[in-house]
């Protein structure tokens, strides 16, 4: 039997938000399909449901925490959970 080795992930783009006192969207490179997001400075709080999130509501995302996304990045918000978060997202396909 043959091993089957994962399919390396290709870079697409990186974006940085640093204005999440509102609900804010990714900005998708054409092709990306996952997502690497790490929040610095502050936590933030995500959802992917059609709903914003709130500083209280949504998914908490720890500060330094990466986080794997493979959902619809055009669907998934965030919102930080205090002043001054930072958001660094890297995209693949």
């Amino acid at each position: 039997m043959r091993e089957t080795k994962p399919t390396p992930l290709r870079p697409m783009g990186y974006q940085q938000i640093t204005s999440l006192s509102a609900a804010v969207g990714l900005t998708v490179p054409k092709f990306a399909r996952y997502a690497r997001i790490s929040c610095t400075a502050q936590a933030v709080r995500w959802r992917d449901d059609g709903t914003n999130p709130s500083a209280t509501v949504g998914m908490l995302l720890p500060v330094n925490t990466p986080f794997f996304y493979d959902g619809d990045l055009s669907a998934i918000k965030f919102f930080e959970a205090a002043a001054s978060a930072v958001l660094d997202v890297s995209y693949y396909q």
